[in-house]
């Protein structure tokens, strides 16, 4: 079991201060563009023929602002990826078009094929991704359980409850239920499982039986599981930092299904021109690389976001808002340091500091160095001189850690060091 003492769970000052060390890259201009031009194709369609009832539907969830969190439209992402999955399979095409040999229909099958491709590996990019996100979230909680029978019973319950949920969803499409159906209840599912999740910090619901045995769980992990997806909580900030690139990404996932699918219902009176293909092409290339892109940006970002910091840092970033930083006299010829033990791997190191006086140079040196047990040192992060400098450390080993301004190399002037963020 982990140690989580002098810890607290993060909050929404502590995330916006992470994240501002990873700025989302831009989305292409083209996903704009053609999410333009995608939904205009989709008009003209209905131009000559009003939308038949499920049309409708689909239009109108088109219409509408994507869903606010970041889950919600990672799921929104794969409902519409595998609804246009299943419209591109040569089964649900129309039948005109599976039936005709024409040059120019063989080169159209040829086109929703690729097209089909690409969508899968999305698919399965986005799919690992929520699997992998999801396991560690839970495994993080598990590592600051006691590791005897009331970790044993959480992680039964667990498996037990993801059995069910997969026999629900089995059960459902073997009586016909569509895709939307499906999701419909994966995301029941999910929220199932963010209920349970406060449960156990709040040891109610299927965790009561639990109650009198949760002496010795450590506070702070019960406290951040009951928070962890609160609507005004740290996940807040996030939504605010990456929700806007994904929401573009949802939105134009939508209007791609939507002209396919009205393509489909119209195909017989409006055959897709060259021109319609070509911009589907365009669309469904930049959906797909840039929606890979932000997926493998956003691990990134989650992997080394930490879940617990200490009550000191939190409380430091409390006051970050005023400009409250400590300004350091480091004197010719000598160094200052920050000394520090982890008692658990995945810790989390942060810094944040800047040189304001100096006579001759505005730099200073800055190093990371481990110790470990026997006394043996690693030099973590090598010496380097910095004017400022921000950064993070993920820790692997526990024992001694050591972070190290030097300026020894001044003969004669010292150095005003303003030291912001530090969390050990």
């Amino acid at each position: 079991m982990a140690s989580t003492e002098g810890l607290v769970p993060i909050t929404r000052n502590f995330l916006a201060s992470y994240y501002d060390k990873y700025p989302a890259p831009p989305l292409s201009d083209d996903v704009s563009r053609l999410s333009s031009q995608i939904r205009s194709l989709a008009n003209d369609l209905l131009l000559d023929s009003p939308p038949s009832q499920e049309e409708s539907l689909l239009i109108e969830e088109a219409d509408r602002q994507p869903p606010h969190k970041i889950d919600e439209n990672m799921w929104k992402n794969r409902e519409h990826m595998e609804e246009i999955i299943f419209l591109l399979k040569r089964s649900h095409w129309p039948a005109t078009l599976q039936q005709s040999s024409a040059p120019e229909d063989v080169e159209l099958a040829n086109v929703l094929g690729k097209l089909s491709e690409k969508f899968e590996k999305t698919l399965n990019t986005l799919k690992s991704f929520q699997a992998v996100n999801s396991d560690r979230i839970f495994n993080t909680v598990m590592t600051y359980m006691p590791q005897d029978f009331r970790g044993a019973l959480i992680r039964q319950q667990r498996e037990r409850s993801e059995r069910n949920k997969q026999a629900e969803v089995d059960a459902l499409v073997n009586s016909g239920a569509s895709i939307r159906d499906r999701y419909s209840l994966m995301w029941k599912q999910q929220m199932d499982r963010r209920r349970q999740l406060a449960q156990l910090g709040s040891a109610t619901g299927v965790y009561k039986t639990l109650v009198k045995y949760l002496v010795g769980v450590p506070q702070v992990l019960l406290d951040f599981v009951r928070q962890i997806n609160d609507d005004d909580g740290p996940m807040e900030e996030q939504r605010h930092r990456y929700g806007p690139p994904l929401y573009s990404l949802t939105a134009m996932v939508i209007f791609i299904r939507l002209f396919l699918f009205l393509s489909w219902g119209r195909f017989d009176a409006n055959k897709l021109k060259r021109h319609q293909v070509a911009i589907l092409e365009q669309a469904v290339d930049v959906y797909t690389s840039e929606f890979e892109s932000f997926i493998k940006f956003i691990s990134g970002v989650f992997a080394n976001s930490p879940f617990f910091i200490s009550a000191e840092a939190a409380g430091a970033l409390e006051t970050r808002k005023n400009d409250e930083y400590k300004e350091i006299t480091i004197p010719a010829g000598k160094n200052f340091e920050v000394s520090f033990s982890v008692d658990s791997v995945n810790s989390y190191i942060a810094w944040d500091f800047s040189v304001v006086q100096g006579k001759i140079s505005t730099d200073i040196g800055f190093s990371l160095e481990y110790t470990n047990e026997s006394g043996e040192k690693t030099l973590i992060l090598p010496y380097r001189r910095h004017e400022s400098d921000q950064g993070n450390f993920c820790t692997v080993l526990v024992g001694n850690y050591k972070l190290l301004w030097d300026n020894t190399y001044s003969t004669f002037f010292k150095k005003v060091l303003r030291r912001g963020l530090v969390i050990p």
